[in-house]
C-alpha cells in the first residue's frame, strides 16, 4: 500500500497523529465480515465503515471473525489476541475476544502501510494491563496548571473546573490508544485536589460519561484517588487505614462507583509522597493503606495501583548518609509479600525520578511476591518538555530489555503488574505540543505490547502512517529522532547526573546547582576535586547492596560501572579516565559541544522537509527545533562553563567554553 503525502486534516478532533484518513485509502470498496456482537464489535464495524468497506455475509475480501470458526486459526486464542493471515489477496482475523478484534483491525492497518504482502503471525500482547495516566486537574491549580506536567495546552477532558460540552476529542484520543493496544486510563491527576477528589462521590457523572467513551474502544477507567477522603470530603474525623469506620466509607465509595461503572478498573494512589497524605499520618505502613483500598475493590474484581514514589523530600543536604535513591527499596521490599492479590505496585524505572539517564531501579526484582507494574513518562518533564524532539523509544527499550539478575529473564518479563505510563497529550492541535512527540505515545503502546520489538522499525511504522511513503521525508525524520534521546543526554546531564535542571522554570533549561542544596536532595556533590555521589556499600550510602548480582558487583566497582552511570554511583577526580578514554572533565566539554552540533544538523534536515510535509506542520516543527537550538547552546555554555571554574582544567581542544 501506498499512502500519499498527507494535507492537514482540519478537523475538530485535532490532528489524526497516525491515523489519517489515507491509511485505509487501499481499503475503500472492499468488502468486510465481521462476525460477533457487543459495544466493541460495534466500534469495529463503524471503523470498517469508516474506511469505506462494505459488510457481506460470505466470501468478503477481509473476513474478523472468532478464532474457533475460522479454519486453520490457533486454538485458544487470549481475549486480547489475534491471528492475522493474508493470502491470495483475502484477509483473515481470528480473534480470542471483542479486543483482539479491534487490535486485529489496527495491526492490519499498520502491515498495509509498511507495503502490505503476503503473511500469517499470531499477536497477543505480553502485558495483561497497558495503562496510561493523566496528570489532568479538574479545575485550574494555582501552581500546577490544568495539566501538572503538560507540555501540549489544557486537558482535553475538563475546562474551567468541569467536564468539557463536547467531548468528540475524547473519542478521537480513545480510538488512537486502542490503535496501540492501550486498555487502561487514570483520568485525573496522582496529585488529587479537594475539586479532583470530587470525582469519587459528587462528580461521578464525570466519570460515568469518560468511561462510556473510553468502554467502546476496550478501554477502562481509573481514577486517581485522594488517600485522607473520608476525612477531607468531610465525613470522617480520621482516614486511618485499620478504622472501621474509615474501611467502610471506602467499602461504600467502590459499591456506588462500581454499581454505576461496572467495568471500571480501579484506584490509583500516591500516598505519602511530596505532600500527599497517606498511612503513615497514623502509624500505619503502606501494605496496611493498600490492602484496605485493595479490599473496598475486590468483590468488584477493582485494581488498587499503589505508586512507590516515596522518599523524604525535606532532606538536609548536608547530611551524605540521606539518599533519596534507596527510599523506595528501603520502604517497600520489607513488605513484599504483604499486599494483596489486587494491588500492583507502581514503581518508577529508575530510583530517582525519569531522569535521562538513570540505572533500573532494584525494586522492581526485589518484590518477588507483589505484583509490579513499571511506570515510564510519555510526557517529556525531563527529557525537553515537548519542546525539543527527544524520542524515547530506545530508552524504554534498554529498559524493558534489562537483565536484573544477570543471565534470566528481562526486566518486561519480570513485571507481573504491567507498564503504565504519564501520557503526553493535551487540547494542543497537534495533540502533544511538538508533532514529533507523537512518536513516543506511538512508541509506548507498541512496546507496552511487544517489548522486544526494534525501536526504529516502530518509529518507521509511525513514519509511515502519519507521513505516507515519501522515502526522504522516512529518512529526514528517521535522522532526526534515531539518537535524539543520546544527543539530548549529550547536551544536557552527563555520566548519569541527575536533576541539573531549573526549579524555578518547571524543570526546564539549566541550572546546575538548583536542587543541590535544596530540601529535594543531592545530586552531583561537585567541587573542586571531582563530581558525583558516592553510592557504594563500602565508603558511600550503600545504595548499590539494593541490587542483585551482578550488578551489585558492577556498580559497587568505579572499574566496572558503565560510563553512562559512573557519576551516578561514585564521587571521581574530573581527571578520571573512562572507559572510552576520555576523562570525565573532557568528556563533558566534548558532548556538549558535539550535542549542540547534532541539534543544528537536525535543524538543516528538517529544513530540506519543507513542501513535502504539511506546512503548519513543519512550522511548528521548525519553532521547536529554533528553541531546542536555543536551549541546547544555553545547557552547553552553562554546564561547561560550571565545571571548568570547579576543576579549573582547560578543554583539551582549546575551545572557549566561558
Amino acid at each position: 500500500m501506498t499512502i500519499p503525502a498527507p494535507h492537514s486534516e482540519a478537523v475538530a478532533d485535532g490532528h489524526p497523529m497516525w491515523l489519517p484518513e489515507a491509511v485505509t485509502g487501499e481499503l475503500r470498496d472492499r468488502t468486510v465480515t465481521v462476525l460477533g456482537e457487543g459495544a466493541v464489535l460495534d466500534t469495529l464495524r463503524a471503523e470498517v465503515a469508516r474506511a469505506g468497506m462494505s459488510e457481506v455475509r460470505a466470501d468478503a475480501d477481509l473476513l474478523i471473525a472468532p478464532f474457533d470458526v475460522v479454519e486453520d486459526a490457533p486454538e485458544g486464542l487470549g481475549p486480547e489476541a489475534f491471528f492475522h493471515r493474508v493470502r491470495e489477496g483475502r484477509t483473515v482475523i481470528a480473534y480470542g475476544g471483542p479486543n483482539g478484534a479491534l487490535y486485529g483491525w489496527f495491526h492490519h492497518l499498520r502491515h498495509l502501510a509498511r507495503g502490505g504482502g503476503e503473511l500469517a503471525s499470531t499477536q497477543e500482547p505480553l502485558h495483561e494491563l497497558r495503562m496510561l495516566d493523566h496528570w489532568d486537574n479538574v479545575a485550574v491549580h494555582p501552581h500546577m496548571g490544568q495539566v501538572e506536567r503538560g507540555y501540549a495546552g489544557g486537558s482535553i477532558f475538563y475546562d474551567d473546573g468541569r467536564l468539557r460540552e463536547d467531548l468528540s476529542r475524547v473519542g478521537a484520543y480513545a480510538r488512537l490508544l486502542a490503535s496501540i493496544g492501550i486498555n487502561r486510563v487514570t483520568i485525573n491527576n496522582v496529585n488529587v485536589g479537594p475539586r479532583e477528589a470530587r470525582l469519587l462521590t459528587d462528580d461521578l457523572g464525570t466519570v460515568e460519561r469518560l468511561a462510556a467513551i473510553f468502554r467502546s474502544w476496550g478501554i477502562r477507567t481509573h481514577l486517581s484517588i485522594n488517600f485522607a477522603s473520608p476525612l477531607t470530603l468531610g465525613e470522617l474525623d480520621t482516614s486511618d487505614p485499620l478504622e472501621p469506620a474509615v474501611q467502610r466509607w471506602w467499602r461504600d465509595a467502590a459499591a456506588r462507583v462500581f454499581t454505576r461503572i461496572p467495568d471500571f478498573g480501579g484506584f490509583l494512589v500516591k500516598a505519602d509522597s511530596e505532600g500527599q497524605p497517606g498511612p503513615y499520618a497514623y502509624g500505619r505502613d503502606h501494605a496496611d493503606g493498600a490492602n484496605m483500598l485493595a479490599r473496598a475493590v475486590a468483590p468488584f474484581e477493582g485494581l488498587v495501583h499503589w505508586r512507590a514514589f516515596v522518599y523524604n523530600h525535606r532532606q538536609d543536604w548536608r547530611d551524605r548518609t540521606t539518599d533519596r535513591a534507596r527510599a523506595a527499596y528501603d520502604t517497600f521490599v520489607p513488605l513484599d509479600g504483604r499486599f494483596d492479590d489486587n494491588v500492583i505496585l507502581q514503581v518508577k524505572y529508575g530510583p530517582l525520578d525519569f531522569q535521562v539517564r538513570e540505572p533500573i531501579s532494584p525494586v522492581i526484582p526485589g518484590m518477588t511476591r507483589t505484583r509490579v507494574a513499571l511506570e515510564l513518562q510519555v510526557t517529556q518533564e525531563y527529557t525537553g518538555q515537548q519542546q525539543h524532539a527527544v524520542y524515547l523509544g530506545p530508552q524504554w527499550s534498554e529498559i524493558l530489555a534489562f537483565r536484573p539478575t544477570g543471565d534470566d529473564a528481562t526486566l518486561a518479563e519480570a513485571v507481573q503488574g504491567g507498564i503504565a505510563a504519564v501520557s503526553n497529550v493535551g487540547s494542543d492541535d497537534f495533540w502533544t505540543g511538538h508533532p514529533l512527540a507523537q512518536a513516543n505515545l506511538y512508541a509506548y503502546g507498541r512496546l507496552a505490547w511487544d517489548p522486544t520489538l526494534d525501536p526504529g522499525t516502530i518509529l518507521d511504522e509511525w513514519i509511515a502512517l502519519t507521513f505516507g511513503a515519501d522515502d526522504q521525508v522516512r529518512r529526514g525524520i528517521r535522522s532526526i529522532l534515531d539518537d535524539s534521546w543520546r544527543t539530548y543526554e549529550m547536551y544536557t546531564a552527563p555520566l548519569g547526573v541527575c536533576f541539573m535542571v531549573s526549579p524555578l522554570n518547571r524543570h526546564y533549561g539549566p541550572d546546575v546547582d538548583g536542587y543541590e542544596y535544596s530540601a529535594w536532595g543531592t545530586y552531583h556533590f561537585a567541587d573542586r576535586d571531582g563530581v558525583g555521589v558516592d553510592r557504594t556499600v563500602k565508603t558511600g550510602t550503600g545504595f548499590t547492596g539494593q541490587y542483585s548480582e551482578p550488578w551489585a558487583s558492577r556498580y559497587e566497582s568505579v572499574d566496572t560501572v558503565p560510563d553512562e552511570l559512573i557519576l551516578f554511583f561514585h564521587h571521581v577526580p574530573y581527571t578520571h579516565r573512562l572507559h572510552s578514554g576520555s576523562t570525565v572533565i573532557q568528556h563533558i566539554y566534548d558532548t556538549h559541544f558535539a550535542g549542540v552540533e547534532r541539534v543544528d544538523e537536525m535543524a538543516v534536515t528538517w529544513d530540506e522537509l519543507e513542501g513535502r510535509v504539511p506546512s503548519d506542520l513543519h512550522r511548528r516543527v521548525g519553532e521547536r527545533l529554533a528553541e531546542q537550538r536555543r536551549s541546547a547552546i544555553e545547557w552547553r555554555d552553562q554546564i561547561n562553563t560550571y565545571f571548568w571554574r570547579k576543576s579549573g582544567i582547560a578543554d583539551e581542544a582549546g575551545r572557549t567554553i566561558y
